[in-house]
C-alpha cells in the first residue's frame, strides 16, 4: 500500500486535491470514482518525491523550520505512548502543508506495509538525511524511539535556530553593502556627469582629484552595465566551477589558509561536527559509524577528508581525540573534551559540551563582527562621499582664487 497525491472534479465540478492510500494508481481512481469524483491526476507520493530529489537541492528539500516542527510533534506524539503509524496520520493532519502533508502520508504507508520507521523515512533522503536516519534506525533496536525522537527533535530545533541567527547576521551588511555601492555608482553615472560639465569650459587644469574623479565617472557611464553582466557572468562560472569536486577541494583549502576567513570556517563545522557526533553517540549508534555520519554534514571538503581519516585510524585502535588532533583542524578545546569523555565514558556529555561551546563561541564572533561592520561602513561611505565633494569643490575654489 503506498500514498497517492490526487487532483479530481466533485460532482459540483469543484476541483479538490488530497491524498489517499491504495495499492496502485488504478485503485485510487477506483475509490474517487465511487465517491462520485472524476479523477484528474494521480502520482505515487514517494515517485514525486523521487523527482524532485533530482531537482537543484534548494527546491527538493523542506525548511529546517518545517522539519523541526514536523520532528518536534512525531516526537510528542511517540513520547505520549502513541503507535507510529497513529503518530504519523495525526502529524499528516495537523500539518497545512499539502506537500509535508502528502510525504508523512507516505511514510505512514510504508510503516502499514512491515517497514521500519528509519527505512521508510530513508525512501525521501532529500528531506531526511542519513543522519536523521541511523538516529531513528538505532532508536528503533534499543527500545527508546521516544527518547531518540525527542533529542532529535531538539537537534533540529539547535539547527534551525543557529542558521536563522547566521542568516539574520549575513542579512544586514549584504544589504549594506549593496546599497552603499548602488549609491556610490548611481552617483558616479548620473550625479557626477552632470556637475562636472561646468569644468568642461575651464581653460585651467583641473586638480588631480578631478581628473581621476571624472575618469572613474566615465568608465562607470560607459562600461558600467558590461562590469555588472562580466561581474554576474563570473559568479555563475565560479558557481558551476565549485560542482567539481577536485576545483571545490582546492577553494575550501584556499579558505582555511586565510586568516580571520579560516578561524570562522573552522569554528562553523567543528560545532556542527561536535553537535551531530554527539547526538550519535547518545543515541546508541557505533563511534566508527557516527564519525562516518558525521563527516557527511561538514560543509568544508578538507575537514570532512580529515574526519574520514580519522575514522581510519580508529578502527585501527587509535582513540578519537588523537585521530583528530593529528589533523590540526579541530581546536585543542575540542579535542581535550573529547579526550576527557573518552577517558571518562562520558563521551556523548563531552561532544555536547563541545557543540555548546563552539556555538557561543561563533555567535560571540559574529557578533562582534557585525558591530565592527556598521562603523566601518559608515566610514567607507563617509569617505566616499568626501572624495566627490572635494574633487568637484577644489576646481570652484581654484576659481574663485583666480577671480580674486
Amino acid at each position: 500500500m503506498g500514498a497517492f497525491e490526487y487532483k479530481a472534479l466533485d460532482a459540483g465540478g469543484k476541483e479538490t486535491r488530497g491524498v489517499l492510500e491504495g495499492d496502485n494508481s488504478r485503485q485510487v481512481r477506483q475509490l474517487l470514482r465511487d465517491k462520485g469524483c472524476i479523477p484528474l491526476f494521480v502520482e505515487e507520493v514517494q515517485q514525486k518525491e523521487a523527482k524532485k530529489s533530482q531537482q537543484i537541492r534548494f527546491f527538493s528539500g523542506v525548511s529546517a523550520t518545517d522539519l523541526s516542527l514536523l520532528t518536534r510533534q512525531l516526537a510528542t506524539l511517540v513520547k505520549s505512548g502513541l503507535p507510529i503509524e497513529e503518530a504519523l496520520s495525526a502529524v499528516s493532519q495537523q500539518t497545512e502543508k499539502p506537500r509535508l502533508k502528502s510525504m508523512m502520508m507516505g511514510v505512514r504507508s510504508r510503516v502499514l506495509e512491515g517497514r521500519s520507521l528509519a527505512m521508510a523515512l530513508a525512501d525521501y533522503p532529500h528531506i531526511f538525511s542519513e543522519l536523521f536516519c541511523s538516529t531513528v534506525e538505532a532508536g528503533e533496536q534499543s527500545g527508546h524511539i521516544n527518547v531518540v525522537l525527542d533529542r532529535l527533535s531538539d537537534y533540529t530545533e539547535s539547527r534551525q535556530q543557529l542558521q536563522q541567527k547566521l542568516m539574520l547576521a549575513l542579512l544586514y551588511p549584504v544589504l549594506i553593502s549593496l546599497v552603499a555601492v548602488a549609491v556610490v555608482v548611481l552617483m558616479l553615472a548620473f550625479v557626477v556627469p552632470q556637475v562636472v560639465e561646468m569644468f568642461n569650459h575651464i581653460d585651467q587644469e583641473l586638480p588631480a582629484l578631478t581628473q581621476g574623479l571624472i575618469a572613474v565617472s566615465d568608465f562607470v557611464s560607459g562600461f558600467g552595465i558590461y562590469v555588472m553582466f562580466a561581474i554576474v557572468a563570473a559568479v555563475i562560472i565560479f558557481t558551476y566551477a565549485l560542482r567539481n569536486d577536485k576545483i571545490k577541494y582546492i577553494y575550501h583549502r584556499f579558505l582555511l589558509r586565510i586568516p580571520f576567513i579560516s578561524k570562522l570556517v573552522r569554528g562553523l563545522n567543528t560545532a556542527r561536527f561536535a553537535r551531530t557526533f554527539s547526538i550519535l553517540v547518545a543515541s546508541g549508534v557505533p563511534v566508527l559509524e557516527a564519525m562516518r555520519i558525521s563527516a557527511q554534514v561538514l560543509v568544508n571538503l578538507p575537514m570532512r577528508q580529515a574526519v574520514r581519516d580519522a575514522a581510519k585510524k580508529v578502527r585501527e585502535g587509535e582513540a578519537v581525540n588523537k585521530a583528530l588532533q593529528a589533523n590540526g583542524f579541530f581546536p585543542p578545546m575540542i579535542v581535550y573534551l573529547i579526550a576527557s569523555g573518552e577517558a571518562s565514558g562520558k563521551l556523548e556529555e563531552m561532544l555536547e559540551r563541545a557543540a555548546d561551546s563552539q556555538e557561543r563561541e561563533m555567535e560571540t564572533l559574529l557578533s562582534a563582527l557585525m558591530g565592527l561592520f556598521e562603523p566601518l561602513m559608515i566610514l567607507f561611505m563617509g569617505g566616499t562621499v568626501l572624495m566627490i565633494v572635494l574633487a568637484i569643490m577644489l576646481p570652484i575654489l581654484d576659481m574663485n582664487q583666480l577671480v580674486k
